[in-house]
C-alpha cells in the first residue's frame, strides 16, 4: 500500500506542507509528476532520470514545454519523438503538481505550483553564459535563477559532487540548504553501457580502426563555431582504414542550425565516412565506443574522461569557461590540437595522460545516482519507493555512418608486399590512384577512377530478374570507362573477381586475419587497390601468386589465380 511520509517532511518550495495522505493525489489516486522542459538537452537529462519511477503505477508522468528559450522548437520535436504525453504550458501553470522535475533553472519555472527538483544541465558547472543572469557565474549556481523573492524556489538541488555543493553554498547558501549530492544519472548510464562497447563499435563498422570523437558544445566559443573546417580537415588527413571520425554536437547546436543545414554543411565529411551523432543517447554511445576525444569546453569531455578515454583539447580560450572548474583544470593539462595535421603526433601524448582524476572532481558516487535520486524524489512525493532495484537503461546502438564510395589511394609496392592507405578524393595527401564504387560514387568519379568495383547484391525476391555475371560486368566496365585499368566484382568479404585491362580475369581469395579468439577482416575495396598497384608495378608473373597487403592495422594474405567458372558466372 502507499506509505505516506508526511510526518517530519520538509515544506514544499512554496512553504506548504503535504496533505495528510502525503501529497495532492490525482482523481485516481496517482501522484502527478511534471517534467518541465526548456530545451532538447534538458529533456535528455530528464529522460535519464525517469527509471526511478519505473514499475510504479502510483506515478503519472507528464511533460510541458517551458516558454522563453531560443531552443524550444527542437525541444518540442524531441518530446514528440520520445512518445511522451504533454500538456500545454498554460495548463501546467494553472494546475497543481505533486512533483516538478527540471534540468535548467531558467525560464518561468517558479510560477509552477508544487515542489520542484532541479538537476544539473551538464557535467557540473563549468560554463557561464554572459548575456543571461549574473556575469561570470554559471547559471546552475546563479542566485538570479535560483531565487524568487529572495527565497529558493526549488525544494531539491540534486548535485553530482561535493565540490558542487561547496560552490553552491558560496554563491547561493539558501539554495544549498536544500541540496543533496546524489551523483550523475547520465554518467551512470554511460558506465552501465561499457559492456556494450564492442556492440556499438560493430554497429558503427569500426572494426580494428581507432575511433576519434570530436565534441563541440554550443555558442560562439564552441569548437564548431570557431573551427568549422576541423572535421573536414581531419577526415581528409586520417587514413580511412586506420581511423574512424565522429562528431558529437550539443543539442542546442542542432536547435540553432537544424539537422538539414548541419547535414548540408558537413556533407563532404559525411560522404567521406564522418559519423554525426544524433543528440539523444547516440552521443553517449559514441563516447563509450571511442578510442580518444578531441574537445572544446563542453560537458561531453568530462564524461569521456570518466570513462578513461584520452582527451585532446581544442578550445581556444575565452570568457565562458569558469576558472578553477574541473573542465578548466583538465583542459589546462591535456595535450592541445593546434592544427589538424598535428593529431597523429598529439595522440600518443594524450594516451599517456590519465584524465580520470579530473572527472573524479566532477562526479561522485558512481553507480548510485538513481537509487539516491529515487529516495529524494519519493520523499518529496510523500511515498515509499517500490522495493525493486533501479538501474539505468543501456544506451541503444548508434546508427552506421554513410559508407564512402570513392577513395584516393596511396599504394607502395615492395616485391610481393603492398601497403595501402585510403583517403577522401579531395585529400591533399600524395596518392597513387583513384578507386570508386560503381555506380554509387557518381559519374565524375566513375569517369576518372583507375579502379572500379561493384559489390554483389542480395538475390531479388521478384519473380522476374536480370543480373550481370561478374565476368560480364567487369568486361562491360572496361569497355565503357576508358580511364579504368582494373574492374572488380566483390562477391563476398573473402572472394572477388578482378579483370585488369592488360590481363585476363583473375580470382582473388582474401584470407581473414585470425588471432587466438577473433577473426578480423579488411575491406575488400582496399585489397583491390593493393592488387591494382601490384599488377601495375609487376612486369612478369604467372598465377597463382600470394601477396601480403598491409591495410591499416591489419596484414592480410591474398591469393591471385586464374579465374574459376564459379567466380566468372557469379550473379551480381
Amino acid at each position: 500500500m502507499d506509505d505516506s511520509a508526511a510526518n517530519g517532511q520538509r515544506p514544499t518550495a512554496n512553504g506548504q506542507r503535504p496533505t495528510a495522505n502525503g501529497q495532492r493525489p490525482t482523481a485516481n489516486g496517482q501522484r502527478a509528476v511534471l517534467l518541465a522542459v526548456r530545451s532538447a538537452g534538458a529533456l535528455h537529462r530528464l529522460l535519464d532520470v525517469l527509471p526511478v519511477f519505473e514499475g510504479d503505477e502510483r506515478i503519472l508522468v507528464r511533460f510541458t514545454l517551458v516558454p522563453g528559450s531560443a531552443f524550444d522548437a527542437d525541444a518540442l520535436a524531441a518530446l514528440e519523438r520520445s512518445g511522451a504525453r504533454t500538456i500545454m504550458w498554460e495548463e501546467a501553470r494553472d494546475g497543481k503538481h505533486d512533483l516538478i522535475l527540471a534540468a535548467s533553472p531558467k525560464g518561468a519555472l517558479r510560477v509552477l505550483s508544487g515542489p520542484a527538483a532541479l538537476l544539473p544541465h551538464g557535467a557540473g558547472f563549468n560554463k557561464t553564459v554572459s548575456e543571461e543572469g549574473s556575469p561570470h557565474l554559471p547559471s546552475g549556481l546563479d542566485p538570479h535563477h535560483l531565487l524568487a523573492d529572495g527565497e529558493p524556489w526549488a525544494a531539491l538541488h540534486a548535485l553530482a559532487h561535493d565540490d558542487q555543493l561547496t560552490r553552491l553554498t558560496e554563491y547561493c547558501p539558501s539554495a544549498a540548504a536544500r541540496a543533496a549530492v546524489v551523483g550523475d544519472p547520465t554518467l551512470d548510464r554511460l558506465l552501465g553501457s561499457l559492456a556494450h562497447r564492442e556492440n556499438y563499435r560493430s554497429a558503427l563498422g569500426t572494426g580494428e580502426r581507432r575511433l576519434i570523437v570530436l565534441t563541440s558544445t554550443w555558442g560562439p566559443e564552441s569548437l564548431l563555431a570557431r573551427r568549422p573546417e576541423l572535421p573536414g580537415e581531419l577526415i581528409n588527413r586520417l587514413p580511412y582504414d586506420e581511423y574512424q571520425l565522429a562528431l558529437v554536437l550539443h543539442p542546442n547546436e542542432y536547435s540553432r542550425t537544424g539537422t538539414f543545414d548541419l547535414s548540408r554543411q558537413l556533407a563532404p565529411a559525411l560522404a567521406a565516412g564522418l559519423t554525426l551523432a544524433r543528440p539523444h543517447e547516440e552521443w553517449a554511445a559514441l563516447l563509450v565506443a571511442a578510442d580518444a576525444v578531441v574537445t572544446d569546453h563542453g560537458s561531453a569531455a568530462l564524461y569521456a574522461a570518466a570513462l578513461g578515454r584520452p582527451v585532446i583539447g581544442a578550445y581556444g580560450g575565452g570568457s565562458e569557461l569558469i576558472p578553477g572548474s574541473p573542465m578548466a583544470r583538465m583542459l589546462s593539462r591535456v595535450p592541445q590540437l593546434a592544427e589538424a595535421a598535428d593529431l597523429l603526433d598529439v595522440l600518443p601524448a594524450a594516451e599517456a595522460h590519465d584524465v580520470r582524476d579530473f572527472a573524479d572532481a566532477a562526479f561522485a558516487l558512481p553507480g548510485q545516482s538513481l537509487r539516491r535520486l529515487r529516495s529524494e524524489l519519493y520523499r518529496l512525493l510523500g511515498l515509499r519507493p517500490r522495493s525493486a532495484p533501479v538501474t539505468p537503461h543501456p544506451l541503444p546502438h548508434p546508427a552506421a555512418p554513410q559508407r564512402p564510395r570513392a577513395f584516393a589511394v596511396r599504394a607502395e609496392v615492395s616485391g610481393l608486399r603492398i601497403s595501402v592507405a585510403r583517403f577522401p578524393p579531395c585529400t591533399s595527401e600524395e596518392v597513387h590512384h583513384l578507386a570508386a564504387e560503381h555506380p554509387e560514387s557518381g559519374q565524375r568519379h566513375v569517369q576518372s577512377a583507375s579502379v572500379l568495383w561493384r559489390r554483389a547484391r542480395p538475390t531479388s525476391p521478384a519473380p522476374h530478374t536480370s543480373a550481370w555475371t561478374a565476368a560480364g560486368w567487369t568486361t562491360r566496365v572496361l569497355d565503357e570507362a576508358p580511364g579504368c585499368r582494373t574492374a572488380a566484382a566483390v562477391l563476398s568479404p573473402e572472394r572477388c573477381l578482378v579483370r585488369h585491362r592488360s590481363l585476363g580475369p583473375l580470382s582473388v581469395r582474401i584470407e581473414p586475419c585470425r588471432t587466438t579468439d577473433r577473426v578480423l577482416r579488411a575491406d575488400p575495396g582496399a585489397v583491390l587497390s593493393a592488387i591494382h598497384a601490384w599488377l601495375g608495378a609487376t612486369q612478369q608473373w604467372a598465377p597463382p601468386v600470394s601477396l601480403v597487403c598491409d591495410i591499416g592495422p591489419l596484414t592480410v594474405r591474398v591469393r591471385l589465380a586464374q579465374a574459376d567458372e564459379a567466380d566468372l558466372d557469379y550473379e551480381l
